[in-house]
């Protein structure tokens, strides 16, 4: 009788469990990375000149308003 491998086949049983963890692990912080606010989007398209500080200002106070 061999009761070397117990079942796991050369091995290399470990590593089925390991990339499933690995892959949960990946798709979940996946969702996290691009999470941006308005507030955040806005900023940014005044820092890079896509917006007047009038019209920054003016979206700024709105966003306020309604969060």
């Amino acid at each position: 009788m061999n009761y070397f491998n117990h079942g796991w086949g050369m091995g290399f049983g470990w590593l089925v469990p390991l990339l499933i963890i690995g892959l949960i692990f990946y798709f979940l912080q996946d969702k996290k990375k691009e999470k941006s606010s308005a507030q955040e989007i806005l900023d940014k398209r005044y820092a890079s000149g896509g917006i007047s500080k009038e019209e920054y200002e003016e979206k700024s106070r709105s966003l306020r308003e309604h969060e």
